[in-house]
């Protein structure tokens, strides 16, 4: 890091376009880095990122470690000052930056604040940072990882999982993920394992921790591999298309799916209603060398000419599952968003199975950890469509995963699920359900 603070005021300020202006952690940090332009380094880049996502992992946390030093509670009205202490307090505990570094560039920030009641807080700033400095390892540890998932969304968990297995969640959306690559050629797995510096996981993909910047990998500009998390690689593999089989694909950007059914040599149609998004699917589409036919238009009123044998229906849902990743997606949705997505994965599943034939397969999707856009979307399903049938996701097909498999033949793997006993790194909480239609 450079000896002024730039670093740390482009951190505020991604922390700050997340929270308050509610956008994407990867929009928020282009946005960020668009701003300060030139005066970012490289390594501030870098620092601004890990910085701005660790902070929101722990987010919990640390508003618990500041209440708990304050005998006043920080109003909305100090929301800076909250945020600079979150992000120094990050810096002094998990990322084992130097005291009078974290401490002083915290201090001095709260000093150049506009508002002068937040420039009469750095005494309090100061004293606080200093407590936790001393009693660091009091503060690593009299803090649960649990209170990083807003209540609403812990009460959900343990509804569904129990307490045991959330705990274990909990710890494991704290560290930084690795990063997986599915293959074009599959049976290249070990060399490609030994080219990226990881390992090869029992379906085939490749894990790599501490990657780097992808495009500067071997094999990316030659379109030898795509990123996509070793959960995500589960439901085009499970849908079970061969070479040849017509494969519709609904929702299917960015096309990770889609890349998967391709290298098998199936013929797919991809539909998506965003053709921005269809924009970026098809670049990535070119760099691996793959071309299919792609739609615009709503997945819920496609009506395609000739049947498809095989659908993959990965729906909109509230990316719960995706926070090993996104920590921002926790502090974006709440329980009305649970119910107005349902409504909408429930519409695209009855569209779904209305041009599915009689004998098709169709894969249901969501990157959620949420009953309502899982089991009880399928239980509600087979309930009023007496011709639809599930399909059981048995052992054998699954690898490595078989702790994912539910009792009826559905699977939900969780982030602290690794892909095999001796591969740690976790994965993302997908939820499938593979379903086939038994008469018009």
């Amino acid at each position: 890091m450079a000896n002024d603070l730039i670093g740390r005021w482009a951190a505020l300020a991604f922390l700050e376009r997340i929270l308050d202006e509610h956008l994407p952690l990867d929009q928020a940090f282009e946005q960020t880095c668009r701003f300060y332009g030139d005066k970012l380094t490289v390594q501030d880049r870098a620092f601004v990122r890990h910085l701005g996502t660790s902070c929101l992992r722990h987010l919990g946390q640390l508003d618990a470690m500041i209440n708990h030093c304050t005998t006043t509670k920080l109003t909305s009205k100090k929301k800076t000052v909250r945020n600079i202490l979150r992000l120094a307090i990050t810096q002094l505990l998990y990322m084992q930056v130097p005291a009078h570094a974290a401490v002083n560039s915290a201090v001095k920030m709260t000093d150049k604040q506009k508002n002068s009641s937040d420039r009469h807080a750095k005494g309090m700033v100061n004293a606080i940072l200093r407590r936790i400095d001393r009693e660091q390892e009091k503060f690593s540890t009299k803090f649960s990882p649990g209170l990083n998932i807003p209540k609403w969304l812990k009460a959900s968990w343990v509804a569904r999982y129990g307490s045991g297995q959330v705990d274990d969640m909990a710890v494991a959306l704290l560290a930084e993920p690795p990063l997986d690559f599915s293959l074009k050629d599959q049976t290249a797995a070990k060399q490609w394992a030994e080219k990226l510096g990881g390992i090869e996981l029992p379906n085939g993909s490749v894990r790599v921790e501490k990657a780097g910047p992808v495009a500067q990998l071997d094999g990316y500009e030659e379109g030898q591999w795509w990123v996509q998390d070793t959960a995500a690689s589960l439901p085009a593999t499970l849908l079970g298309a061969k070479s040849g089989d017509r494969v519709l694909d609904l929702c299917a950007a960015p096309g990770g799916k889609t890349a998967q059914s391709l290298a098998k040599g199936c013929q797919v149609t991809a539909v998506d209603q965003s053709a921005r998004r269809l924009r970026r699917f098809e670049e990535n589409m070119s760099r691996l060398g793959f071309s299919c036919e792609t739609v615009v238009t709503d997945a819920a009123t496609y009506s395609p000419d000739e049947p498809f044998p095989f659908i993959l229906l990965d729906a909109p849902c509230s990316s719960t599952g995706t926070m090993r990743r996104h920590p921002e997606v926790s502090r974006m949705r709440g329980p009305l968003d649970i119910t107005a997505l349902a409504e909408i994965q429930k519409n695209l599943l009855d569209a779904a199975i209305s041009i599915l034939p009689v004998g098709g397969r169709l894969i249901y999707c969501v990157c959620s950890l949420q009953t309502e856009e899982g089991p009880d979307q399928i239980a509600a399903l087979l309930s009023r469509n007496e011709k639809i049938q599930r399909v059981p996701i048995t052992a054998d097909e699954l690898t490595g995963f078989g702790q994912a498999i539910m009792d009826n033949g559905d699977v939900q793997t969780l982030p602290h699920h690794n892909p095999a006993a001796n591969i740690p790194g976790g994965m993302d909480g997908f939820f499938i359900s593979r379903l086939t239609k038994t008469s018009d």
